[in-house]
């Protein structure tokens, strides 16, 4: 049995191989104490990560958001914000696979959870579906324009479209150039190019 440590550390390494795998640089700090775990480059952007262990309690992932640490003043409970991380990105142990949420869904809140399977009472409006939180998702989005990569993503690729409403968008798409309206990123289906439309 491991430990919450273990654990942790070993969520830590999937996420990191599990980015990797899809062609994502992945960075990691040369000290530790910081408010992320991780770096990805995607895009040309550094992406602060945060990493944290899916547990599975049926056809939930609860992914705890909250943080304990102790300081000067003694020991403080607080959640991650904007201004610390900009993804949480948890691995769920059991199944392999990864999930990234971004930091305007887990500031404030203590636990987020991800839906894996159909809602007991019918409801979809405002569920986290897993499926929209996997991380081949952030691959496809992310991949370089030199070309000298081939990102495969999400299976099958024409699962991914991203739009303004997209939860991961607002996190990977660049900030648009001063005076420019942003515009919906796409994939097409059988592509791995992003595009904007």
């Amino acid at each position: 049995m491991l430990t919450p440590s273990q654990k942790g550390a070993a969520a830590e390494a999937h996420i990191a191989a599990d980015a990797i795998s899809l062609g994502i640089f992945v960075l990691r700090p040369m000290c530790d104490g910081g408010r992320y775990d991780l770096a990805f480059d995607v895009a040309g952007r550094l992406l602060r990560i945060q990493c944290k262990v899916a547990r599975r309690m049926g056809e939930v992932l609860l992914v705890n958001c909250k943080t304990n640490r102790s300081t000067s003043s003694g020991h403080v409970s607080t959640s991650y914000t904007a201004d610390e991380i900009d993804l949480v990105a948890a691995h769920d142990l059991e199944a392999g696979k990864t999930y990234i949420i971004p930091v305007s869904e887990v500031a404030g809140r203590r636990m987020v959870y991800l839906l894996l399977g159909a809602a007991r009472n019918n409801q979809a409006a405002r569920v986290r579906w897993a499926h929209n939180y996997e991380l081949g998702a952030i691959a496809q989005l992310g991949e370089r324009s030199a070309g000298s990569r081939k990102v495969g993503g999400s299976s099958p690729p024409s699962s991914i479209v991203r739009d303004s409403a997209s939860p991961l968008n607002a996190s990977l798409t660049p900030p648009p150039a001063p005076g420019r309206a942003p515009h919906p990123t796409v994939v097409r289906a059988g592509s791995t190019r992003a595009s904007r439309e």
